[in-house]
């Protein structure tokens, strides 16, 4: 007997041979794959199964967002057209005025329907407050990976300093299913921080998740401060290892590359997040050649603005074709490249590829049900070149997460959707304005470009 078997459609694996089944089916058993085959096979063995008819649609494995901030929905439109710096300044100032448990809670909630409806099923998040994150996550069913974030700013949210945050640590990491810590990254945190939040992660075998070398001013600023560049920072106070995942990871040399490959960390590439902040290109090429395990990620919707992954499947399998000094190369990355970024590799450059991203026996059942009857997908010549180039959320009928239905025909079955937009909404509409400028429209925030040079020091 199956707990449900999703037939019919075609079903693309993303395993190491990437497998393609035309009229295919999978069978689900205790939130696990417990079979994938032809509809036909899986039909006579598991007759009296629940199913999931996915005639006319590509089954998929759930993506996964390998850096988020998913609270950060709260904020959406606040840092518009600002650089990284600006766009830091006024998020921590917002987020020191307005953020509890409660509020995070609301504003993950939102994320969540939002990263469901767009077929992601994981996330690996850094955040203020992730015990609120993590609750809000276990009621829609989602994986959501995360744990304590350290960050030391003035004023935090949480009103802890960095010893109690440290302190109540290992009684958060006990909670998750996942177990993982969050270091903001090499400027926010000392030396000696450091090294005490990798030596919690190594005593709780916890993955560790930091932003590195986001952009220039950053690498300036961390050299200036330390006589390193971030990344070397991080080799020489031994975080970089297996189950260290570097967010963004834009500026890089290849010394730095060849660190990071040799350590057995992860990458989480954000390339819409960095273009909009004009914080750069990331080496994806050199990086996946040295064999540095990369995912994709939206970061959060403040500096990228939407949490699905269609938009950073499409730039990462574009975007690097085009590089300043050489000659152009539209062979570079492509599309099947990308979509197993957004997927199986995205899972193993965060430290879970053993659990997800693959349609495999024995993995949880995490999956997409896209509906392919749609003018922009019409013909299909090519599942990759598809996904990658024309598919967008709106496209995605059901989600699938532990094996457990959580959106089906577009309508989703574990969050009140309309109550997270009318919660998100009220919370919004307490916010002050960032820039203490009066607005153009008093029902919409401002969004005045802003230069670095215009912001006080």
């Amino acid at each position: 007997m199956s707990d449900l078997l999703v037939t019919g459609g075609a079903v693309l694996t993303a395993d190491a041979a990437d497998t393609y089944i035309p009229d295919g089916a999978v069978a689900i058993e205790g939130g696990r794959i417990f079979a994938v085959g032809t509809a036909g096979e899986l039909g006579a063995r598991y007759r009296a199964a629940p199913t999931l008819d996915a005639r006319g649609c590509l089954v998929l494995p759930g993506m996964v967002n390998a850096h988020a901030h998913s609270a950060m929905t709260l904020f959406r439109g606040r840092a518009d057209d600002v650089d990284l710096q600006v766009f830091l300044e006024r998020l921590v100032a917002a987020e020191s005025a307005v953020l509890t448990a409660e509020v995070v809670r609301v504003a993950v909630r939102l994320a969540l329907a939002e990263s469901i409806r767009a077929g992601v099923t994981t996330a690996m998040d850094m955040y203020w407050f992730p015990e609120a994150g993590l609750a809000a996550a276990a009621e829609a069913g989602f994986r959501l990976v995360t744990g304590p974030t350290f960050m030391d700013v003035p004023g935090p949210p949480d009103g802890l300093d960095f010893a109690a945050r440290l302190r109540l640590a290992p009684a958060l990491l006990g909670r998750s299913t996942t177990r993982c810590v969050t270091p903001h990254s090499a400027y926010t945190l000392a030396p000696e921080q450091l090294l005490a939040v990798a030596e919690l992660a190594r005593e709780h075998d916890a993955l560790l998740h930091i932003h590195a070398a986001e952009n220039a001013v950053e690498v300036a600023n961390v050299r200036a401060r330390y006589g390193r560049r971030p990344v070397e920072l991080l080799h020489d106070l031994g975080l970089l290892r297996p189950g260290t995942l570097l967010a963004h990871a834009v500026c890089l040399t290849g010394e730095e590359i060849a660190l990071i490959a040799a350590s057995g960390a992860g990458v989480a590439h954000c390339p819409v997040s960095n273009l909009k902040l004009a914080s750069g290109v990331a080496p994806l090429p050199e990086l996946l050649a040295a064999g540095v395990p990369v995912g994709l990620g939206t970061d959060g919707a403040v500096s990228a603005n939407a949490l699905d992954l269609f938009g950073p499947i499409r730039a990462a399998a574009t975007l690097h074709r085009v590089t300043p000094g050489a000659a152009p190369d539209p062979t570079l990355i492509g599309a099947r490249a990308s979509v197993r970024m957004a997927t199986v590799d995205g899972a193993r450059a965060i430290g879970i590829g053993a659990l997800t991203g693959s349609i495999e026996v024995g993995k949880a059942a995490d999956l997409v049900v896209l509906d392919l009857n749609r003018p922009h997908l019409t013909p299909r010549h090519d599942p990759w070149s598809m996904l990658a180039y024309a598919a967008g959320p709106a496209d995605v009928r059901d989600t699938v997460i532990d094996g457990r239905i959580v959106m089906r025909d577009r309508r989703l079955l574990t969050i009140d959707e309309g109550a997270a937009i009318e919660e998100l909404n009220a919370l919004a509409a307490t916010l002050p304005n960032p820039s203490g400028r009066p607005n153009r429209d008093p029902e919409m925030n401002d969004t005045t470009p802003t230069r670095a040079s215009e912001v006080a020091p």
